[in-house]
């Protein structure tokens, strides 16, 4: 006779079995995207956690991509540290995201940037940190995500997709891929199952605002790909 399968959540939230998707000790954002919350831990972005997003380049559909979640805490300030490009209140407005909740940081180097990320997660009153940076050393990732787990903010560490194949103590790790109307995602890091296929998530399109000192490409009427970004940030949507 075979005993029945032990919960294993019941005896403590950091255990899963290795078939099952993990829950997360935290409460959990929606992301918006059904296909995407069901292959989440506890079906949504975790909060008080480190989340890394890598990807090709700035421009990729991330901000998008979190738009649902920014917007269902917008109530509480969000920081943007060391964004690639320069924002722009109209795409913040068309983001849904109220400009005055939005705190934008440009500091001048990488251990002010990290000082700064460390000091955000440890105050506890964001609710959500955005974080774009190309290069950071174990031992910082190791600092932020201690930091993060203080309060119960939303943390995104944006990465080149290099980075990916390199270790790191996010309990989520994701990759963006542009494709026809929206983005793959690959899950490089989850708490459960290894998957194989991408999760393809539709992404509205955005309004194009086109860097007005960016030359144009008369050979297509769209932007060129390679300034293309955020529409919430300086160069094109996408």
């Amino acid at each position: 006779m075979s005993l029945p399968l032990a919960n294993v959540e019941a005896i403590h939230p950091d255990l899963w079995l290795a078939s099952q998707i993990g829950s997360h000790a935290r409460t959990a954002v929606a992301s918006g995207h059904s296909a995407l919350d069901a292959e989440l831990p506890g079906r949504g972005w975790p909060t008080g956690s480190l989340t890394e997003i890598v990807c090709p380049q700035p421009g990729c559909g991330e901000l998008r991509l979190l738009r649902p979640a920014l917007v269902a805490v917008a109530q509480r300030p969000i920081f943007m540290l060391q964004p690639p490009h320069r924002l722009q209140q109209i795409a913040l407005a068309w983001l849904g995201v109220p400009i005055e909740n939005v705190k934008v940081l440009t500091p001048r180097s990488t251990s002010d940037a990290l000082w700064a990320a460390e000091q955000i997660l440890r105050a506890g009153t964001a609710s959500a940190l955005l974080f774009w940076q190309q290069q950071i050393r174990a031992d910082a990732l190791r600092r932020l995500h201690l930091a993060a787990q203080r309060a119960d903010t939303l943390f995104f560490l944006f990465r080149p997709t290099a980075a990916a194949v390199t270790t790191s103590p996010a309990p989520l790790r994701i990759g963006l891929e542009p494709a026809p109307g929206g983005v793959n995602i690959a899950l490089i890091k989850r708490r459960g199952p290894h998957r194989d296929e991408p999760v393809f998530v539709s992404l509205s399109p955005s309004p194009v605002l086109l860097n007005r000192h960016a030359p144009l490409d008369r050979r297509t009427s769209a932007a060129p790909s390679h300034r293309e970004f955020l529409s919430d940030l300086a160069h094109a949507g996408v």
